[in-house]
């Protein structure tokens, strides 16, 4: 049977072998900074790009291209090249494509250092950028109605879950001239698929989900073949933004898995986010596959479940909020997610700190606000930590 034919648990765990003469059944890894020749000759013919084989693992490693191999094909893409970091994988992208004198446009709610890439560090090169509402589609028809090289969007948003319409705004972007980038991570790469839905490049923090076990740190960035082999792969070279082979082994290791947790983290998260709508000290959650978010229809038509990801906010703004995460005994504080352990931070003071205040309220991100990561815990008892957190807000003040 071809492994066209075979369901995603499968191809996870089957897909791109890639097996050294010795047969091994895990995957090998190649802990080598570099390769020898048989002869100068050969050496230089692979510099000139004559003979195609391993130089140096800045530039290529098996290890690493087996998992990009696999992840492009999971995530339908033709290429992929993957990154040390999520944000490795952002900035490459971005600043790969684009030249002075150019046009961004973004989704104005993005994680707090996409944000900094597109309000300070793009400018500082002569790159105009503009930021627009994600729900707001005659503000993308404005925007969008005048050349632009690339759009940046996260959908679900990080940290509100803001669903955006990925495709009103890939044929938007296709208009202008540029190439819609999607950061897809709290969907996850089976939670969503926005090549499917006009996107042209699919952004991860292959930290989150991927490993999904609080390891290690990696990126990727998929496209097609042409953008990523004659724009990307340039760039990435040359700059030194190379996912490591252990990283590479160990994140392979975490898609062996994938299906398994990241359907399990959604089951216990549309639990969780209807528990906590009926906590007293609860004034609102948000959850994707709930019918109250506001873009719940969109959000049933883009994503194959809810993701692990909710939203909500406590009474007695800031002092409510760390009252409530202070007051858990399981959920751990911290500003990872995706991870098999459930998570939670505040984030006006940790991933979105440096967002300016008045931004963030415009985004939603009150003090009373708190983003939870749900992991595979039994959901009772996630579900009693967050009472005792809710109760311990509403006795703040």
């Amino acid at each position: 049977m071809s492994s066209n034919n075979w369901k995603t648990a499968t191809r996870l765990l089957h897909d791109a072998p890639n097996r050294t003469p010795y047969g091994e059944t895990s995957e090998a890894l190649f802990l080598t900074s570099g390769f020898v020749y048989d002869s100068a000759e050969q050496a230089a013919a692979t510099f000139t790009g004559d003979v195609e084989r391993f130089q140096y693992s800045r530039f290529g490693n098996p290890t690493v291209d087996t998992f990009q191999e696999r992840l492009a094909l999971l995530e339908g893409a033709e290429a992929c090249i993957a990154t040390a970091t999520g944000m490795g994988a952002v900035s490459s992208a971005i600043l790969s494509h684009v030249k002075t004198g150019e046009r961004v446009v973004a989704s104005r709610a993005l994680f707090g250092s996409c944000y900094w890439i597109v309000t300070s560090l793009l400018p500082r090169y002569g790159i105009e950028t503009e930021l627009v509402d994600g729900d707001d589609l005659d503000g993308w028809k404005k925007a969008l109605s005048k050349p632009t090289a690339a759009v940046l969007i996260e959908s679900p948003s990080n940290p509100m879950l803001d669903v955006l319409d990925i495709q009103y705004i890939a044929d938007l972007t296709h208009k202008a001239g540029g190439l819609l980038m999607v950061d897809n991570v709290f969907a996850s790469p089976l939670g969503q698929s926005p090549l499917k839905l006009g996107a042209d490049v699919v952004l991860y923090s292959c930290t989150k989900h991927i490993d999904g076990q609080g390891r290690v740190l990696g990126g990727a960035v998929l496209g097609s073949k042409s953008w990523i082999t004659e724009t990307l792969q340039p760039f990435t070279r040359n700059t030194g933004n190379a996912l490591s082979p252990f990283n590479a082994w160990v994140l392979l290791k975490g898609l062996e898995t994938l299906q398994l947790r990241t359907d399990a983290m959604a089951h216990n998260a549309a639990k969780v986010a209807d528990a906590l709508a009926t906590l007293p000290g609860v004034k609102s959650v948000r959850y994707p596959g709930r019918a109250d978010h506001p873009q719940a229809e969109l959000a049933k038509k883009q994503m194959t479940n809810g993701g692990s990801l909710i939203a909500f906010t406590v009474e007695n703004e800031q002092a409510g909020a760390f009252a409530c995460l202070n007051a858990f005994s399981l959920i751990a504080i911290s500003n990872n997610l995706g991870d098999a352990r459930s998570l939670a931070t505040h984030p006006a003071t940790t991933t979105h700190m440096r967002v300016a205040p008045e931004e963030r309220a415009r985004l939603g991100i009150t003090d009373g606000a708190i983003r939870l990561s749900v992991g595979l815990e039994d959901p009772e008892d996630l579900i009693n930590d967050l009472r005792r957190g809710a109760e311990a807000a509403q006795k703040s003040v």
